[in-house]
């Protein structure tokens, strides 16, 4: 049984594919045999401690399988600096993340790995890699202005699926001159600019349209991802991105 659902709204954002699945010229990726890890960083303009963490997540080779996404939080706007990337969903993002990630706070900066707090990713071993098959194939294809994608899943993949849209940019600068980090330029990649959420659905197989709202910049390349979840536990189960 294949499930039909369109989503053409002007909010989104996504999540990430790997680089070596993605063909710029026709636009077009297909996820393969191995997973592609989800790397989400919480961070803010405002925390002194998270510019080493922007560099390392700027620092990950895009030739491999890893889907990197900063989610800039907003409750650090309050305390000097207001973050012109933060929004109040990438913070509830984070609170839910909480609840199966294994971390007793939210904190910035945080990194989580396939849904896993992991406060050791200064000395993560790149690139990631995930030894267990991949329970779902994406098919994913767009023009830069409309994306359509196809979710198929595998034998023992979970009953109930979910999954997010990310629009990410990089190539962002900002100078900061408030705030624990006044005088410095801050550099950032992969920032989440649009992030829309799909509802869960029964584990069938599912086509979903989307059409971002922000309007691509050839300044701060735009990458366009599609991550799909566990709806039971929130984890990614497989991730694609588009960069187009």
């Amino acid at each position: 049984m294949t499930i039909r659902l369109r989503f053409l709204l002007p909010a989104l954002l996504l999540a990430a594919l790997p680089a070596a699945f993605a063909q710029a010229q026709s636009c077009t990726a297909r996820s393969g045999d191995s997973i592609a890890p989800v790397i989400e960083l919480y961070t803010s303009e405002g925390c002194s401690s998270c510019p080493p963490a922007d560099r390392w997540l700027s620092s990950l080779p895009l030739e491999s399988a890893m889907v990197p996404l900063a989610f800039h939080v907003d409750y650090w706007d309050s305390l000097g600096w207001p973050d012109r990337f933060a929004s109040p969903a990438f913070t509830r993002r984070q609170n839910e993340q909480r609840a199966v990630n294994g971390a007793r706070v939210n904190y910035t900066p945080q990194v989580v790995v396939q849904g896993r707090d992991r406060p050791d990713w200064p000395r993560l071993a790149l690139p990631l890699a995930i030894g267990t098959a991949p329970l779902v194939d994406i098919t994913l294809q767009g023009d830069g202005r409309g994306f359509e994608a196809t979710v198929r899943p595998r034998p023992g993949a979970p009953e109930r699926l979910a999954a997010f849209w990310a629009v990410t940019e990089s190539g962002h600068r900002s100078r900061v001159t408030a705030g624990e980090n006044a005088g410095e330029k801050l550099a950032h990649d992969h920032v989440v600019r649009q992030l829309h959420r799909v509802p869960p659905w029964t584990g069938a197989e599912i086509r979903l349209s989307f059409a971002p709202s922000l309007p691509a910049d050839a300044a701060h390349p735009r990458a366009l991802s599609l991550v799909v979840l566990d709806a039971a536990s929130g984890r990614p189960l497989q991730a694609l991105r588009l960069r187009c």
